[in-house]
């Protein structure tokens, strides 16, 4: 890894403590004028108050601790969470010819000693450490005699959000920072951070013991970006290559949830000729450092990673933001798609959302310990999922979690430039707000839309609410529909919800303002909720719920033949499946991609597991579904050929070797793999179209014959084409052949109509 030997070849200004803010500004930033809010908190800073900054990304923050640490006597010290943070602010203020330094463990010992040496000696103004360090034994000490020597200008805690349990990057190791209160008392502290709703704020002020501190909470808006929800569909990935193609040459981020999904969407779009690398916790520290230096350098345009990368780097030129993924929580993607613009140039912020999602994001919150940390994170998810559906101003549903108002019409996301159609549902509003208000501001929206709809559920019963006025007064309007309105209504700021992963509903004055018949309040009813088609929604979660249950059973299937599974079937058809839920063989044969061998072999599985899920959830349908003509129009996809398979890096490591003139073994052996495993890599590439050399795996005339019965036999079933061979082919060699011929089968033009 790079260090940076601070203080080396370098020429340091020198500090002037009469200098005026104004005039600091300039002589050390190059700077005429402050950004709105700053002058005030370097003026409280200056004034050796506690302060707490609220700011977006670029804002400004770090000047707000720096300049006041080069104007008063002593060291500041930066609590900072990550390296690559640390040396980033480290680096530019070297290169503005001011003394700061970090201590971290990628120094070597004598590389402390030195930097140490040079603190005493009054050449560093500002030190970057990290929480974890802060407590040591050893540091502990020598703070203090930084304390005695020249004394401790304050202490500025970056990233404070990481302070609180109610924050999206909640860090426990920043609990232990209320020690300092405790061992400097005289020591001022300012804490800074881009995100933090009212309850952060308050826990930071309390977890920090900050005495009469000057709060500062800018505006959240970012008006020079570009907000924007897609579904995530078979095309999504042609849509993420046309945007980065679009900014010609723009840098980028692409955030993902996995590490799986990084190193796939790296090497797909490698492939395409695109300039990025990944970052995800999976790669080694200094790999990791490297793909971030390369992309802060713009040697790479795109950087593909998981939330691991981005806190506090200081690229400005961020053209795009893409969460290809569904992001965990509002306050995390409202900090990541921050890193966007912040030159104040415009730049786009473009979000993909699928149910499928949802699963893996609760998968990820069932991993921690904390039942509480559970709790919280599952409504954090729920609100992610209702800005991904909503149909307000992107900015008006952001800011509002931030706890600020904002009008709406901004005119810069896709629902304000493309808006739907808006309905007067003063009335229903007024119904959902008095079932609240009746219900004694005590539960969450399913439990009043139970009371709405007129349910006698166990819990409606318990609490006597079947005997109240509102009970059953909303029966003319869905499930969704009423869940529309009261996401609408939180939305816009006409009723609160509490946020402590107890979701209970709250009435606010703009809530009496409706009940009074002094507000009207119009919102976007979407076409899946009008009248006519009044589940629509529901149907489609319940199909999203199916097609991964038949997805599982599809893998079940594969593995016991060891095949992929989309040569069971393709995803399209399984959609079909979910959307139809045919119940008997003769429905599940009209599914298109459903052939007679296929009905015969698997009919019965699928049936069975299609019953079983519709019994579950208590799903009639009946048992005759469309025919195969009614079904292309459900689908247009379907009779599409297939797309090349998505390869990952593994696959071409196994390339490289293999080019390199390794067998399959010997690839198996280098590489720690079983030599099955090498063979299905080796299959893949010869799918996706790359260069294997099939012929030094499988002689050409095997090959001849191994195409003819699959000619005859079709494709579908290894053990099918090896029987019909009478053994005399391995599973391998008619795996490779298969794909060989996919590929040209993929390649041929289309016949002339």
């Amino acid at each position: 890894m790079l260090h940076l030997d601070i203080m080396k070849g370098m020429t340091v200004q020198p500090v002037s403590l009469s200098q005026t803010p104004d005039a600091a500004l300039k002589h050390y930033f190059g700077y005429e004028r402050f950004r709105p809010g700053q002058q005030h908190i370097i003026e409280a800073a200056l004034q050796n108050r506690d302060v707490l900054a609220i700011m977006p990304t670029g804002g400004g923050k770090s000047l707000c601790f720096q300049l006041p640490a080069l104007l008063k006597p002593g060291l500041t010290v930066v609590v900072s969470p990550l390296i690559a943070l640390m040396q980033d602010q480290v680096e530019a203020l070297q290169s503005n010819g001011i003394g700061a330094t970090f201590i971290n463990s990628s120094l070597t010992l004598e590389q402390m000693r030195e930097r140490q040496q040079q603190i005493l000696s009054g050449q560093i103004k500002l030190l970057y450490i990290a929480p974890e360090r802060l407590f040591q034994e050893r540091f502990s000490a020598f703070l203090d005699t930084v304390q005695q020597r020249i004394g401790l200008a304050g202490f500025a805690i970056d990233e404070a959000h990481c302070v609180s349990e109610w924050g999206h990057d909640f860090r426990p190791e920043y609990r232990d920072l209320r020690r300092l209160r405790h061992q400097y008392a005289s020591t001022p502290m300012i804490a800074l951070t881009a995100t933090a709703t009212e309850r952060v704020r308050q826990d930071i002020l309390t977890q920090l013991e900050l005495r009469e501190p000057f709060v500062h909470v800018a505006s959240f808006n970012r008006a020079n970006l570009y907000y924007e929800v897609r579904p995530k569909r078979k095309q999504s990935y042609t849509e993420l290559l046309a945007l980065i193609r679009q900014v010609d040459g723009g840098s980028g981020i692409v955030y993902c949830l996995s590490r799986r999904r990084v190193d796939e969407l790296t090497v797909r779009l490698q492939e395409d000729g695109i300039s990025v690398l990944p970052y995800h916790a999976g790669l080694g520290d200094e790999e990791r450092s490297r793909n971030q230096t390369r992309f802060v350098r713009d040697d790479v345009q795109v950087m593909v990673a998981t939330v691991a990368f981005g806190m506090g780097i200081n690229k400005l030129d961020v053209r795009f933001v893409v969460h290809y993924d569904l992001p965990r929580n509002l306050e995390g993607y409202y900090q990541e798609a921050g890193r966007a613009g912040r030159d104040g140039e415009p730049a786009q912020c473009l979000m993909f959302f699928s149910y499928a999602d949802i699963r893996t994001v609760d998968y990820l919150i069932d991993q921690k310990p904390d039942p509480d940390e559970q709790r919280i994170a599952r409504q954090q998810l729920r609100q992610i999922i209702d800005y991904a559906e909503g149909s307000d101003c992107r900015r008006t549903i952001q800011m509002g979690y931030f706890g600020e108002h904002f009008p709406g019409n901004c005119g810069n996301c896709d629902n304000c430039l493309h808006p739907q159609p808006t309905e007067d549902w003063t009335i229903e509003a007024q119904k959902f707000l008095s079932c609240v208000a009746r219900c004694e501001e005590r539960f969450g929206m399913a439990h009043i839309i139970d009371v709405l709809r007129g349910s006698k559920n166990k819990k409606v019963l318990q609490y006597g609410h079947d005997r109240l006025s509102t009970h059953g007064i909303g029966r003319d309007r869905t499930v969704d529909q009423w869940r529309a309105l009261g996401r609408s209504l939180l939305h816009q700021g006409l009723l609160s919800e509490t946020t402590d992963g107890y979701p209970v509903l709250k009435l606010n004055p703009q809530s009496w303002e409706i009940l009074r018949k002094q507000r009207q309040v119009h919102i976007v009813v979407p076409k899946n909720l009008v009248d006519d088609q009044p589940e629509m929604s529901q149907s489609r979660v319940e199909a999203e719920l199916l097609f991964q249950r038949l997805r599982s059973l599809r893998k079940r299937l594969a593995d016991e033949q060891a095949v992929p599974p989309y040569v069971i079937f393709a995803d399209s058809s399984l959609r079909l499946m979910a959307q139809l839920m045919p119940q008997t063989l003769e429905a599940f044969g009209s599914i298109s991609g459903v052939g007679q061998r296929k009905l015969e072999r698997y009919g019965q599985a699928f049936v069975q597991e299609i019953r079983a899920y519709c019994e579950e959830q208590g799903i009639a349908i009946a048992p005759n579904s469309p025919s195969i003509t009614d079904t292309a129009a459900v689908n247009p996809l379907s009779s599409s050929a297939a797309d090349p398979p998505l390869l990952a890096r593994t696959h071409f490591f196994t390339l490289d070797l293999h080019q390199q003139g390794f067998s399959p073994e010997q690839i198996a052996e280098a590489r720690n793999l079983k030599t099955r495993t090498v063979i299905e890599h080796l299959s893949l590439l010869l799918e996706a179209g790359r260069a294997v050399d099939v012929d030094a795996l499988v002689p050409p005339d095997r090959q001849t014959a191994i195409d003819a019965l699959i000619q005859s036999v079709g494709d579908f079933s290894l053990r099918a084409v090896r029987e019909a061979s009478g053994d005399r082919f391995s599973y391998d060699e008619i795996r490779l052949v298969r794909s060989l011929c996919r590929y040209r089968q993929r390649s041929a033009p289309a016949a002339p109509e």
